[in-house]
């Protein structure tokens, strides 16, 4: 993939991190990151968005960030901050897409990219005695085509996830995603009553410092969860909170969403972050 392509399916990532989806708008957020992948000539298929009216808005912004990125003199010691800037403007454009389209009526909408050909079938042949039509022999041409979205489908769900990172990208969720196994840990040794104020300490200074990695990096879900665990961290080592079964959902939950986000995971995560949200709630008690 071209670097046009990874800095657009990045951004589209990045905006999309700061929304709510449910999991038919995280399918309709996959099916645009799949078009643009496959797009062969991505500043046409732009200019093609801005003539549908459904991709009319998202294509105005693309096509403002195809400019940055084909036409003009990069910048690369300040890209992040474009990256950032370009990601931003694009959370209003999808989420009025998303409002306006389910999965099967965007497959319909991207057709419209790249209309597609009239099938060909052959005229059944009649026997002019009996008049009498032979199935058998009608061909239709494009048999694959009627297998495309099942297999668009089925890659969406088997392939592994492929390194289509922006420069900076990969080395936010690597970063992110670094400590997330000592955080389960951690929540299980809270459970079973193992652990110590050093490890409270701990963690909760890597979860501070992550929510504002995420915050300079435009991903404002992603860093309130952050926060959320490192105050409950805080809270529970002034002992002013008992980590019970609830607490410890509540931050399992916070961990669930910021990994769903950060590796682009088509699952519903809406309860996992009403969870999370409904306890940060009753943090708001704790004045840390």
């Amino acid at each position: 993939m071209d670097f046009a392509k990874q800095y657009i399916v990045q951004c589209i990532v990045l905006a999309s991190n700061n929304l709510r989806l449910s999991s038919e708008k995280i399918e309709v957020v996959a099916l645009l990151r799949e078009a643009i992948n496959r797009s062969k000539n991505i500043e046409q298929d732009i200019a093609n968005m801005k003539k549908i009216t459904e991709l009319s808005k998202l294509g105005i912004r693309l096509h403002e960030i195809s400019d940055y990125i084909l036409k003009s003199k990069i910048d690369f010691l300040h890209v992040t901050d474009k990256f950032k800037e370009h990601s931003q403007s694009l959370i209003k454009e999808i989420n009025f897409l998303l409002d306006k389209v389910t999965p099967t009526t965007f497959k319909e909408v991207l057709e419209k990219l790249h209309p597609v050909e009239v099938p060909t079938i052959s005229l059944p042949t009649v026997d002019e005695k009996s008049k009498t039509t032979h199935v058998s022999d009608i061909v239709i041409s494009n048999s694959k085509q009627q297998t495309e979205n099942e297999k668009l489908k089925e890659k969406l769900i088997f392939d592994e996830d492929k390194e289509d990172d922006t420069i900076s990208f990969h080395n936010f969720e690597t970063t992110i995603m670094k400590p997330i196994k000592q955080l389960d840990q951690l929540l299980k040794n809270l459970a079973d009553d193992k652990y110590t104020h050093e490890d409270l300490n701990n963690f909760a200074k890597i979860m501070t410092m992550n929510s504002e990695i995420s915050e300079k990096f435009g991903t404002d879900i992603i860093a309130n969860m952050h926060k959320i665990f490192a105050k409950t961290l805080i809270v529970i080592r002034n002992k002013e909170l008992m980590p019970g079964k609830e607490v410890i959902e509540a931050l399992r939950a916070c961990l669930i969403v910021i990994v769903a986000l950060v590796r682009s995971k088509e699952v519903d995560i809406t309860v996992y972050l009403n969870r999370a949200e409904e306890f940060s709630k009753q943090l708001q008690i704790f004045n840390n």
